[in-house]
């Protein structure tokens, strides 16, 4: 497996991370969770050294799934992990909204760190903005505990470029994780050109956008009531219908490389630039399987222009999120 950098600290890691979130939450049927130990076995043994989690993943589940898996090999793997959000310390039940005040951020490292099994936490994202909090005094606290050992390296997520400034200017950030695929471009507009400026890395998570750009997903899938897609207004079934023309075009263009779908939205993502990692998640080893073999195809330019002659003849329908979800976003 390829390796890529992301920031100006040196952090280095696969070319493809593993988004761990399906493994716990989110998509329904939950896996077996010996299952998914086995798999992120796998994908260490592939090569993939980045993991990404989270405290809210499945009300702390996630954590202790991903540190029980990767305690044996923890010194060969970058565990990426989030705050900001407002739970239960004692249960993990979401208590609705954000919380991204210092005590709080000070409060919550130390949980993290247990669930993971590790003494130190490679990269940690603001989850989400915190309105009620400015940038600089969250980066600020990140910054003591990164001084304290506890966490390496900083990161945001779904954050806009303005706040990626702010926080920059206290404390380095390393990576910035935000939704782009080729049916979520909006990265490009402001976010990109910023974190090539300052030096910040970028991690794509639904780099295939929730699994519809696999092939997997046609007009005739449905979801059940407790699977996020079933409220995600792009997934309803009059727009479900209008942009699967992505998928049909990506397919096309896959055939002419021996590729999948998946594979070609992949590689697309990997060729935009060098400091990009996405983090695809799967709960499948088929699926993981063909994600990581995206990283050995050569998109030429001629070929990234026909995906973009493709890409712009298409107007995806419905939005990326519900209205609840977006507005938790500060992009």
């Amino acid at each position: 497996m390829q390796k890529r950098i992301l920031g100006s600290d040196g952090l280095e890691v696969s070319a493809i991370g593993l988004g761990c979130m399906g493994m716990t939450r989110a998509y329904e049927p939950i896996p077996d969770r010996q299952a998914m130990i086995a798999l992120i076995h796998t994908a260490v043994e592939r090569g993939v050294t980045f993991f990404d989690t989270a405290e809210i993943y499945g009300g702390f589940k996630n954590e202790e799934l991903v540190g029980e898996a990767l305690a044996p090999v923890r010194d060969q793997v970058v565990i990426a992990t989030k705050f900001g959000f407002n739970l239960d310390q004692a249960t993990g039940a979401n208590l609705g909204g954000v919380n991204s005040r210092p005590e709080h951020i000070r409060q919550v490292v130390e949980a993290s760190l247990r669930r993971l099994r590790t003494d130190v936490i490679d990269l940690w994202y603001q989850h989400r903005v915190d309105p009620a909090v400015p940038i600089e005094e969250v980066a600020g606290a990140v910054k003591d505990i990164i001084q304290a050992g506890k966490v390496k390296h900083f990161g945001l997520s779904e954050a806009s470029a303005e706040t990626i400034r702010r926080a920059h200017a206290v404390q380095p950030v390393a990576a910035v994780q935000s939704e782009y695929s080729l049916w979520w471009r909006r990265p490009e507009e402001a976010v990109l050109p910023t974190l090539e400026e300052l030096g910040i890395g970028f991690v794509p998570f639904s780099p295939l956008g929730k699994g519809f750009l696999t092939g997997a997903i046609d007009q005739n899938t449905t979801f059940d009531s407790a699977d996020l897609r079933s409220r995600i207004p792009r997934f309803m079934e009059e727009e479900r219908a209008a942009n699967l023309a992505l998928v049909d075009q990506l397919t096309r263009i896959g055939q002419q490389k021996g590729a999948t779908p998946a594979q070609i939205a992949l590689a697309w993502l990997l060729a935009q630039k060098p400091w990009i990692v996405p983090i695809p998640g799967t709960t499948q080893l088929s699926r993981f399987e063909e994600n990581i073999g995206a990283a050995a195809i050569n998109l030429t330019p001629e070929d990234l222009s026909q995906i973009e002659q493709a890409a712009a003849q298409i107007v995806i329908q419905g939005a990326r999120y519900p209205d609840d979800l977006e507005r938790m976003t500060n992009l």
